[in-house]
């Protein structure tokens, strides 16, 4: 997969590792991950063969990621919820009072963190609301298409008529907050704790730097491994 041509999206479904080298290279494989590395490559700048070099690298090191493409969808569905929704759920909690306490101390000098904690908060909402929805409706019935075609239950027809209908709706729910995770790095200038930043503001930017690089890998286990599976043993079962 490691070519010109490859997609982003699946660079990193076939090798996990791959999304660190991607994360350092600024390139966006989950929201933009049908973009082919040639042209992420040319949009964004990095060098094209060293950046190549480096996935080679990554691929033969071996590294020990979880290659979730090789999974059962069930297994898939269970992770994100344990580790993604919950780190997600988690983090607000830690975040957003160490946003507000950063900014009473700091927003004289430092403007930009009204904008920050504006910006967190509405990704954190739009994240609870998201993640309500795929727990309490999408999961289940891809892990109910998963079993039928397994042939341990019939599946009813769900009241969405088909899983594109909730998978493109979550789809341009992960753009919203991909765009707002991008806005809160814009606004950080990249989480560069400033000059007369105290612990806790590099507390803060390193948290939002590990929210960003968590949201990424969430949203690449659903739109180019997850959703697309489901796409398929749909089709299948109809």
């Amino acid at each position: 997969m490691n070519t010109r041509d490859a997609k982003l999206g699946q660079i990193v479904a076939t090798n996990p590792g791959a999304a660190r080298v991607l994360e350092e290279a600024a390139l966006d494989y989950c929201c933009g991950g049908q973009r082919s590395l040639h042209d992420a490559c040319a949009q964004a700048g990095p060098s094209e063969d060293e950046l190549l070099e480096r996935l080679r690298e990554n691929e033969l090191a071996g590294a020990a990621d979880m290659n979730w493409a090789s999974t059962s969808l069930a297994e898939l569905t269970r992770h994100i919820r344990e580790k993604h929704h919950r780190y997600v759920r988690d983090a607000i909690q830690r975040v957003q009072p160490l946003a507000a306490k950063v900014k009473a101390k700091h927003g004289a000098h430092h403007p930009e963190l009204a904008e920050i904690e504006r910006l967190f908060l509405q990704l954190a909402r739009e994240m609870t609301m998201h993640m309500q929805k795929e727990e309490m409706i999408l999961f289940p019935y891809i892990d109910a298409l998963e079993r039928a075609a397994n042939g341990d239950e019939a599946v009813e027809r769900p009241f969405f008529q088909t899983v594109r209908n909730p998978i493109q709706a979550m789809m341009k729910e992960h753009d919203s907050a991909g765009d707002l995770a991008k806005q809160i790095r814009k606004f950080t200038s990249g989480y560069a704790t400033p000059s007369d930043g105290c612990a806790s503001f590099t507390s803060l930017y390193n948290q939002l730097r590990e929210f960003e690089v968590d949201l990424h890998q969430h949203i690449h286990l659903e739109n180019n491994i997850l959703f697309p599976c489901a796409v398929k043993l749909e089709a299948h079962e109809s």
